[in-house]
């Protein structure tokens, strides 16, 4: 599976975007479809991530503004970001952890390319 992250861009402090993470195959597997960010001289951290149950998890910084949500009909993972702020700015980056296949599970780590998010003042 390869993983192909779009939808970053320039947007005022207050705005709002949202991301998707596109696979090349079927995501229905997939256990911890992820976005992390990197913003320059920081390390990369996690955003949100979503399980194969549809179950989340947040940073602190970004509960209650952004949500994650996946689509296997569309093998497509979509971060919606609101009321964002200066500090968000960063790449951002989809993961995919790992998959299930017949009850085993199997550690994949899939990096996909980095989507750049600016907010300006």
């Amino acid at each position: 599976v390869q993983l192909q992250a779009s939808g970053g861009g320039l947007v005022q402090a207050g705005g709002s975007l949202r991301l998707s993470c596109a696979a090349s195959g079927s995501i229905q597997s997939i256990d911890g479809l992820g976005w992390y960010r990197q913003a320059p001289g920081k390390q990369r951290e996690l955003v949100a991530i979503v399980s194969s149950d549809g179950s989340t998890k947040y940073a602190d910084s970004v509960k209650g503004r952004f949500a994650i949500s996946r689509d296997t009909a569309k093998n497509t993972v979509y971060l919606q970001m609101n009321r964002l702020e200066l500090e968000d700015t960063a790449v951002y980056y989809c993961h995919a952890e790992g998959d299930w296949i017949l009850g085993t599970y199997r550690y994949l780590g899939i990096w996909g390319r980095g989507t750049q998010v600016t907010v300006s003042s």
